[in-house]
């Protein structure tokens, strides 16, 4: 049985009349890359305020590591390291100096300091910069750094807010990689918080829907387009030369393919609804029935549909 790690149960904030957190319930797991995914002002940021008991909740409870942030704050902060937006680094040192700082104040020798920031700063890919001021590291840079920074007191959580805003997309692909790494290789629980799509999409196992202070929906992407999109997540594009699209005896034949669940003529092009990828099968039956086959297009709905079903296609106010 997976060990949870994360936990929260009717967790609630309130300032004055307005509501930012509203009951929420999640479970991460241990080595977990959980995306919590909403729009600015969902109360992303105040739910990570309470996981590291920066504020206390109006209701519920939250355990991180089995550890309640509200009484003990400074024991969940040895457990937790957390990377925010913009990270805040003396300007004048180089990189090196930044982490031996980080880990002197984390209570390591100045021996056991340096070999750890060495250690880091090539697991993060910034070796060659190391000797380099913080100030002229790109924001690419920054964020690796910030994460290497993170990783000084061998956390068992990491919390990112944020953190690829402003990255070229070749560094985004690299801070990508290096938490995929980091959850997969060392069973590191990592939450993700943010509202960019197709990042989050490529490293989480899971994703929670956040807005208005409430968890609209949480699981992985093929459960979520269950839910949302009924029996038929993948929808299939065929394209077939002259009448064949009217063809109803083609549409029938398409139709017995075990997965397939409805196939309709829209816009002279047969699109097949499915339960599951069948897109091999259906190819090779038109063609072994003797028909014209053109084209075929698959289309899997992903996190920018869910996203778009739940805060802008009306299922928001429910």
């Amino acid at each position: 049985m997976a060990e949870e790690i994360i936990k929260l149960k009717g967790l609630t904030k309130r300032y004055g009349k307005f509501t930012a957190v509203d009951h929420l319930d999640l479970t991460i797991n241990k080595g977990e890359v959980f995306g919590l995914l909403g729009p600015n002002g969902a109360g992303k940021s105040t739910t990570i305020l309470m996981l590291l008991g920066m504020t206390e909740p109006s209701e519920g409870t939250v355990s991180v590591c089995d550890i309640d942030p509200i009484s003990n704050p400074v024991e969940v902060k040895r457990k937790v390291g957390y990377l925010p937006e913009d990270v805040g680094f003396y300007e004048r040192y180089t990189g090196l100096e930044n982490l031996v700082f980080t880990a002197r104040l984390n209570g390591l020798s100045k021996n056991e300091a340096e070999k750890k920031a060495e250690s880091l700063l090539e697991r993060v890919g910034l070796s060659e910069h190391k000797n380099k001021k913080a100030g002229i590291y790109s924001r690419g840079m920054r964020q690796r750094l910030g994460l290497a920074d993170v990783l000084i007191k061998d956390p068992e959580v990491i919390i990112l807010d944020e953190p690829i805003l402003g990255i070229d997309p070749y560094g985004v692909k690299e801070f990508l990689n290096l938490i995929i790494k980091l959850s997969k290789q060392e069973g590191i629980t990592v939450l993700f918080s943010s509202h960019h799509l197709y990042q989050v999409q490529q490293v989480c196992d899971r994703v929670g829907l956040f807005v208005g202070g409430r968890l609209l929906a949480e699981g992985d992407i093929n459960s979520l387009s269950q839910k949302l999109f009924g029996n038929s997540p993948y929808t299939v594009e065929i394209g077939v030369n002259g009448h064949s699209v009217t063809d109803d005896n083609l549409i029938n034949i398409i139709r017995e393919i075990d997965g397939v669940e409805n196939v309709s003529n829209v816009n002279n092009k047969l699109l097949a609804e499915c339960s599951k990828d069948v897109t091999s099968e259906i190819s090779k039956t038109i063609i072994n029935s003797g028909y014209p086959l053109t084209s075929l297009n698959k289309k899997e709905y992903g996190l920018d549909d869910i996203y778009y079903h739940y805060f802008e296609g009306g299922t928001k106010n429910e």
